[in-house]
């Protein structure tokens, strides 16, 4: 039993490693990131972290810097958010159609709804969440 759990420690830290390199690859300096479940039973941490992405509702989205201490934050919450880098265009199309005076976006759910497998699974399994790439893009698009 002790060596399944160090192979499970050992995937999820290969995983946040492969995450860290494709951010350190993508030109954009910002990410957008979308809350897509609800905060029914989540821990305090988690819902302390979302607090601080400005994060409260589904379908709030949010801007935030790419650094160290924003992707760590991501980790800690990528079973309830979905996150990638955001291009000139849609932030443009962010700031016409959905301003407010907060410190994020209220979007609506997404016209067509989300990917094939819903909101509990990862996005690299067909699901929405957690890291997304360029893509996060096109689910914005869907959802203004």
């Amino acid at each position: 039993m002790s060596e399944e759990k160090t192979i499970a420690k050992e995937n999820i830290q290969t995983t946040e490693k492969k995450v860290v390199k494709d951010t350190e690859k993508s030109s954009s300096e910002f990410f957008a990131v979308l809350q897509v479940r609800g905060l029914i039973n989540v821990t305090g941490q988690v819902k302390d972290t979302l607090r601080m992405l400005n994060l409260q509702n589904s379908n709030q989205l949010t801007i935030i810097p790419k650094n160290k201490q924003t992707l760590g934050m991501l980790q800690k919450c990528k079973d309830y958010i979905t996150w990638g880098e955001i291009n000139e265009e849609t932030k443009k199309l962010l700031d016409e159609k959905r301003k407010t005076t907060k410190k994020y976006y209220a979007l609506h759910p997404p016209r067509g709804g989300f990917e094939r497998k819903g909101i509990k699974q990862p996005f690299n399994k067909g699901g929405v969440l957690g890291y997304r790439k360029e893509k996060i893009n096109e689910l914005i698009k869907k959802m203004l």
